[in-house]
């Protein structure tokens, strides 16, 4: 038995869980609250995609002269698609690596239409390995069989979602609750059977469900129906991202036929009282809590406890979770996606909220955004450490707004001091402060991949938007982490308030030669979207739209409008993301932009080589005092050596740095070579305290004369260009 039972509906991610609950049942352990967690999306698939799931979808009655040509093909292969399905899911968990030959065979697996897209296979899986391609294609597979399942057995299924059309802007709740009046559907049973095996099993007292998104949100309406029917004696909390955001101005009273609770925005208190509350109902106070009071939604904030801070939560803890069976799919050839649905990922937090917190289509006035705390390096590390021991995944995906950089330097050289060896990524702001310095010292320290907003590529805009960036600066840090061997992916909008014609098609040019250019590996086109909390759906009168009123009784977070440009920005979709997918591969950089659209478009005004142009600076020669130096390199080597021209001779030190995959060498003249290499032992990485440039500069002095001739002498550039010296 658990006082608590935590739970993710379905559907979210195949390859990791969603971390919601993870980070609940930590805090709850340094509460001694006894919880048990479960992600049902995962069981649900696992259950479906097995040998017993695939004969019931084939077992289901169709009439075979009305479905489609699709899955006729699929019907009439279901005895191989029967007979492999088990091993494809055991590949697909890093359970059966040898299939893979099987697979890339192309002989193995059953092919339905999912398949046709692989006259781009060479090209794209070219440079990849085996197993990546087998991924691929065991992908398409799955593809295949759920294309068959949303036609012939519960039209609502998705691997991510499940009916994410009742939850997306859904003003109404009338289309929902209808539904769940109805029968239970195919999906509906596996979930409800695997509900009920839990909730007898752990007996909870509260069930908590975690709702990140729409496509969440019926299935968890679903499983709370049948607890009400079957349990009643249990409470009901609901909290999580789509709560958060959507549902803070609830009006329906039918939603509390479904649950007891509606928490917002940070969990944990929250979640504390109304554990608190089942034992001194007399006496319960709530934290941001809407419930049913006198037959009214009632919002109640009537405890006098604070939250906690982000250092006093707890690590995450992903016991309960079936870790060794969550699946690796890789859906498309784009680098960051595989990043998102490839491998297992242990998720952190390195600040609550934003440190910006200005872009006028974000959500900034909820506090998930609004409130920043970040957390101190060494917290962060140890909780690091704490999930290797405890899943003994070395993965880390830090799933930020925006990853403040001084935070990430810290985190990079406290994993450093320690020795971990780890694989890492996280979402960022493009600011000026990722240096070629910082952006090696991440990569050093296992940051694989960073994503962030270049929204839309156009100055005008940018500044709209209030993002703090230009393109220019965009460019050269997406340059420095390219160089330093980290992927880039950029999040990229179109359709914003006034955008012009001309902007948008000024906005691809500047994509283009990002990519181009090669400081840009991967991105994705999303059009804009006015939301309730953002600045523009709060004053959309100030950025030239007009929201379309809506009677709201249940979700408010998406809000429909009209631009008073007029322009229909819909249809630029298609050949931005197909401009885009070739760019991605390197190829057809040549084609007039004009190409990719099927109707008229004026011609760029972006100079052909203005991101050339933009990457021309080099900042290697400039003083910045207040600059911490860090040295790497300990693996040092000095041998004092005597040159001889034209009868004189004199002696010099050779200093060799033995590092990873090369040999840097370096003449310096005695003195200073010694200095060096004291100044090297004192300020090593294993030091807490770095020394700026400008203490550098003196300490330098004492001894010798012109720091800066020294600094920027031929030597030291080699140093710093080879990652021993990092200015940050």
């Amino acid at each position: 038995m658990k006082d608590l039972l935590l739970i993710t509906p379905p559907f979210t991610q195949l390859n990791t869980p969603y971390p919601a609950t993870a980070y609940i049942k930590g805090f709850l352990n340094t509460k001694h609250i006894s919880s048990h967690q479960i992600d049902l999306g995962i069981e649900v698939i696992l259950e479906l995609f097995s040998k017993k799931g695939i004969q019931k979808i084939f077992s289901k009655e169709i009439d075979l002269q009305t479905i489609s040509e699709n899955s006729q093909r699929i019907y009439a292969l279901r005895e191989e698609y029967i007979k492999t399905i088990d091993q494809v899911i055991l590949f697909l968990q890093t359970k059966n690596p040898t299939l893979a030959r099987q697979i890339c065979s192309m002989n193995f697996l059953p092919e339905a239409s999912r398949f046709n897209q692989l006259d781009d296979m060479e090209y794209a899986f070219g440079n990849m390995g085996l197993q990546d391609k087998a991924k691929h294609l065991a992908t398409l597979y799955l593809e295949d069989l759920s294309d068959y399942i949303v036609e012939n057995v519960d039209s609502d299924f998705g691997f991510s979602r499940y009916a994410e059309r009742l939850g997306k802007s859904a003003n109404s709740f009338d289309e929902l609750y209808l539904k769940l009046l109805g029968n239970e559907s195919f999906i509906d049973a596996i979930s409800l059977q695997i509900l009920q095996e839990n909730l007898e099993t752990v007996q909870p007292k509260l069930v908590c469900f975690s709702i990140p998104f729409p496509g969440n949100l019926y299935a968890a309406f679903r499983c709370a129906k049948f607890i009400k029917e079957h349990y009643p004696h249990i409470k009901i909390a609901m909290g999580g991202g789509f709560p958060n955001t959507e549902l803070r101005e609830v009006k329906d009273i039918r939603v509390f036929e479904f649950f007891d609770f509606i928490t917002l925005d940070d969990g944990e208190l929250p979640i504390e009282l109304l554990h608190e509350n089942m034992d001194q109902p007399e006496n319960a106070t709530y934290k941001r809590t809407l419930l049913l009071e006198n037959g009214l939604i009632t919002y109640k904030n009537n405890t006098t406890r604070h939250d906690y801070k982000q250092a006093d939560i707890g690590t995450p803890d992903y016991t309960d979770l079936q870790l060794e069976n969550y699946i690796s799919v890789i859906e498309i050839a784009n680098p960051m996606h595989s990043l998102w649905s490839d491998g297992r990922w242990n998720k952190l937090t390195m600040a609550h909220g934003c440190y910006w917190g200005k872009c006028t289509f974000c959500d900034i006035s909820l506090d998930y955004i609004k409130i920043y705390e970040p957390i101190s390096a060494k917290i962060l590390v140890d909780r690091m450490e704490e999930l290797i021991a405890t899943t003994g995944e070395t993965g880390f995906h830090f799933v930020d707004e925006a990853a403040p950089p001084a935070l990430m330097r810290e985190v990079a050289l406290e994993i450093l001091r320690r020795n971990l060896v780890v694989t890492w990524w996280t979402n960022i702001r493009f600011e000026k402060s990722f240096t070629r310095d910082l952006c090696f010292l991440l990569k050093i320290s296992g940051c694989v991949a960073v994503s962030g907003g270049l929204e839309v590529a156009s100055d005008r805009l940018l500044k709209l938007i209030e993002k703090g960036v230009s393109v220019e600066q965009v460019a050269q840090v997406t340059r420095n982490f390219t160089e330093a061997g980290v992927m880039v992916h950029a999040y990229l909008m179109y359709g914003y308030p006034t955008q012009t014609i001309q902007e948008t098609v000024d906005s691809l040019e500047m994509i283009r030669q990002l990519f181009e250019m090669g400081v840009l590996q991967s991105g994705f086109w999303h059009q804009f979207a006015m939301t309730a909390h953002s600045p523009v759906g709060l004053k959309p009168e100030e950025f030239g739209v007009v929201p379309i009123k809506q009677e709201i009784l249940f979700a408010n977070n998406d809000i429909d409008f009209t631009d008073t440009t007029g322009i229909d920005h819909n249809k630029f979709s298609f050949g931005l993301k197909k401009s885009l997918f070739n760019y991605m591969h390197g190829i057809n950089f040549e084609i007039p932009l004009q190409d990719w659209f099927d109707f008229k478009i004026p011609k760029t005004t972006i100079h052909p080589d203005y991101i050339h142009d933009c990457l021309l600076e080099d900042e290697n020669f400039t003083f910045k005092g207040n600059s911490k130096v860090i040295f790497l390199s300990k693996n040092v080597i000095s041998e004092e050596r005597v040159k001889a021209k034209k009868g004189n001779s004199w002696t010099y030190t050779h200093l060799t740095f033995h590092l990873k995959t090369n040999i840097v060498s370096i003449d310096l003249e005695p003195e200073k070579a010694e200095w060096l290499m004291k100044i090297l032992q004192e300020n090593s990485i294993e030091h807490s305290k770095k020394i700026t440039l400008q203490q550098l500069k003196v300490l330098f002095e004492e001894h010798f004369e012109d720091f800066e001739l020294f600094w920027f002498s031929k030597p030291m550039q080699q140093l710093k260009e080879n990652g021993i010296i990092l200015s940050l």
